[in-house]
């Protein structure tokens, strides 16, 4: 970019050139878009990808954020990562935000925008998002948050805690044995233990894969009820409340986005749900084993700034997990199913 400044300079009067430089970048910074608004990105920054812009001699940084849908876990953990970058970078850094509005097909055109701006760095908020921008750029450093696992989400054999690459991030997994473990020491006497999950999130039935066997390792049966998009939740969730004693759902972004349909189901039919995260059991559930999502958001907020202001090498950054974790309980839908939680327990505010 400077040999092109360098070049107009040359060529042209000092102040014109001077100019034209100033409103190429400093004057385009990106406004979020509008939540819930599918397949839309914000205009930002017209700069090469990592390289930033200039404004008044001070480098400042584009980012685009895609995130899979609207709701409370996703946008914490969104809120949590510009927080970060805006404490310490001021208005050296803007945001160019695009919601797919619950539809994986709309981060396609979310990624692209970010790419024809040459942000400075990608945030992908969920699977689906990461994929894509995996799939769309090798070039601009792309971090994950609100992934569970990495190695399932990018197709990764013999998985080491580092992606390599233009990929890093954070991850919204809890774990998952002190999960079962949960519902073992909540239903000790179940016997049979429905498996409540969108099978086409990789994510998903990844977690229902270790969690079953844990549970069949501690005496349940389990049997598995995928659902595969939302116009099957309702049906499904009433299949599996008819065949169990309790449901585990795992850190699904269809049943987080359709809580509702699911607790018109179990609550009547007094079927408890043991969820994988805290938003879910919210909505549907009675017990979670909870993390942070604004904590992994600034835990991403921080490896960004890392990478864009010290030049840490992306490839390099193991990911990152939250730094501890919570029961919590759902009192209303306790108290609908007459279940009582030990006194560890901390009540979904």
């Amino acid at each position: 970019m400077k040999k092109k400044v360098l070049a107009l300079l040359m060529a042209s009067a000092m102040a014109l050139s001077i100019a034209a430089c100033g409103g190429g970048n400093a004057g385009q910074g990106s406004a979020p878009s509008t939540a819930g608004n599918p397949g839309s990105a914000s205009s930002g920054s017209q700069v090469p990808a990592g390289s930033g812009s200039q404004s008044a001699g001070d480098e400042t940084y584009t980012i685009g954020i895609c995130q899979l849908a609207p709701h409370p876990a996703l946008d914490a953990a969104t809120q949590g990562f510009k927080d970060v970058l805006t404490e310490k970078l001021g208005d050296k850094v803007k945001f160019s935000e695009g919601n797919a509005g619950g539809e994986a097909n709309n981060c396609i055109p979310i990624v692209d925008g970010f790419i024809s701006e040459n942000v400075d760095l990608i945030l992908a908020n969920a699977t689906s998002p990461l994929q894509t921008a995996a799939s769309a750029t090798s070039e601009i450093p792309i971090l994950g948050t609100s992934v569970t696992d990495y190695a399932t989400a990018l197709g990764i054999d013999n998985w080491t805690g580092t992606i390599g690459g233009n990929i890093s991030g954070t991850s919204d997994l809890a774990p998952l044995d002190q999960q079962a473990a949960m519902l073992q020491e909540m239903f000790p006497d179940a016997k049979n233990v429905g498996l409540l999950y969108c099978s086409a999130e990789p994510n998903s039935v990844y977690q229902v894969e270790v969690v079953s066997k844990a549970l069949t390792d501690m005496g349940y049966t389990c049997t598995n009820f995928a659902f595969t998009d939302v116009n099957d939740i309702a049906s499904v969730t009433q299949s599996a409340c008819d065949s169990s004693d309790v449901i585990y759902i795992p850190t699904d972004n269809t049943a987080a986005n359709n809580t509702e349909a699911i607790a018109n189901v179990v609550i009547p039919e007094k079927v408890p749900v043991v969820a994988g995260e805290e938003g879910i059991c919210s909505g549907c559930g009675v017990v979670t084993l909870s993390i942070s999502y604004s904590d992994i958001g600034r835990i991403a907020g921080e490896m960004a700034y890392d990478i864009l202001v010290n030049g840490a090498d992306v490839s390099t950054m193991p990911v990152q997990f939250a730094p501890e974790v919570t029961k919590k309980y759902n009192a209303a839908n306790c108290e609908a199913l007459n279940i009582t939680v030990p006194d560890d327990y901390e009540a979904i505010g």
